[in-house]
């Protein structure tokens, strides 16, 4: 049975992270917003350190999907819904500097979900080092986004190396995981053009690999602590055990599989991210409100709210409803419940109310809202990348319909 209580350990680490959140990100939101590709060294320092003093116990990079199968031994894990917990008041601080937490990143999850113990060990150590390290996954090209059986990146075995030719887009933290720190990037490529989806495998690129270069970084609307890569591969020569799985999966699609089930514990962190962001433009609104004399009368009967009230209860069901399904996922996941669909759900539906939830904050408080005096402005930029990265909107309600009404993605596309 979930339960609503927050554990004592979970709730002692996000009343540290508060702190951090209120005194050192809020004040720097704005700053980093307006100076975009700059690198925020004293958060990230601060927050590596904090990490390393903390031995273990907190973790911004989830470990992936564990077998199924496996028997649980005592107690059920409280990882995920930790992290939910910790990513949900970071970006409640700020959504950019979010992403420039170390010990995290998608290429981390990807590691943790699909590598051998040998590789678990050989790049998931680093983050542990004296220095912060970023991780990032290369997925989306130019002509292909959500469509990985069009991925165009080759890899081509020559002796014991692989060799990767192609270019990528948008990849989250690909310049601190590729330049600015030790780190690395994990890069979906295809060793059969021929075969599909089936040909596509992971690749493990270090920072420093001679052929990798990044030759952008976008310029965006919201989140732009945080750097967006292109990232060229030509003649790219990586080892041949930096191909993700074990032997056996690197002749088929299950090392693919495993990096592809990685969303599934990643999604519902997006959607805690979503909801931090969604929460602090919600108590952004209700404090203006109540500046100005208006306090929201609840336990009322709906016909006799004002329409003010209707409209901010309403809001605050929908991040509530959010949070919930999001709690529901993440529980899931530490208790090795498969999470196909609710993943998706939860991103959904967070991403759905960050977008509604900042929206509606700006349209009731009016010239304040959309003023750069406030953060409230940059809040409601930072909301939509949530409905569009790890998967768009559309793509996750694909998945979601495919799993209630058990279709494939041949029959449901």
């Amino acid at each position: 049975m979930i339960s609503f209580e927050i554990p004592e350990t979970i709730e002692k680490t996000v009343t540290m992270i508060e702190a951090v959140a209120t005194e050192m990100m809020r004040p720097q939101a704005r700053y980093y917003d307006e100076h975009e590709h700059e690198i925020p060294w004293e958060y990230i320092n601060f927050m590596h350190e904090a990490l390393q003093s903390a031995d273990g116990g907190v973790s911004m990079a989830p470990e992936g999907p564990k077998d199924e199968d496996e028997p649980m031994l005592g107690k059920p894990s409280i990882g995920y819904q930790g992290l939910a917990h910790y990513v949900e008041m970071l970006s409640w601080g700020d959504a950019g500097l979010y992403l420039c937490t170390p010990r995290g990143g998608l290429g981390a999850a990807a590691v943790s979900a699909a590598g051998t113990p040998e590789q678990k060990a050989k790049f998931l150590k680093r983050f542990n080092g004296d220095k912060a390290v970023f991780s990032a996954m290369a997925i989306t090209e130019p002509h292909a986004g959500s469509d990985t059986a069009a991925i165009k990146t080759t890899a081509v075995q020559d002796g014991d190396e692989w060799v990767l030719n192609g270019e990528k887009i948008f990849v989250t933290g690909g310049h601190k995981s590729l330049v600015d720190t030790p780190g690395f990037v994990i890069v979906w490529a295809t060793i059969d053009p021929d075969a599909g989806r089936k040909g596509i495998r992971s690749f493990v690129v270090e920072a420093g690999t001679p052929g990798c270069t990044v030759t952008k970084l976008e310029k965006k609307l919201g989140i732009r602590c945080s750097d967006t890569a292109t990232i060229v591969m030509q003649d790219c020569r990586v080892p041949f055990e930096n191909m993700l799985g074990t032997v056996e999966q690197k002749k088929t699609s299950e090392g693919y599989k495993g990096v592809l089930r990685t969303f599934e514990v990643t999604r519902p962190l997006v959607g805690a991210s979503a909801l931090g962001i969604a929460r602090a433009a919600l108590e952004f609104l209700v404090e203006k409100l109540a500046e100005g004399g208006f306090e929201i009368r609840y336990g009322l009967p709906r016909n006799r709210m004002t329409n003010l009230e209707a409209e901010v209860i309403d809001l605050e069901a929908m991040l509530r409803s959010a949070w919930l399904l999001t709690l529901r996922a993440v529980w899931m996941v530490d208790n090795k419940v498969p999470i196909n669909a609710e993943a998706s759900m939860s991103k959904i539906k967070a991403g759905d109310a960050v977008v509604k939830i900042t929206q509606k904050a700006i349209e009731l408080l009016g010239p304040m809202g959309y003023s750069r005096e406030h953060l409230l402005e940059k809040w409601f930029r930072d909301a939509k990348i949530n409905d569009l990265y790890e998967g768009t909107g559309q793509i996750n309600r694909l998945i979601v319909a495919r799993r209630i009404l058990g279709y494939s993605r041949h029959e449901l596309s």
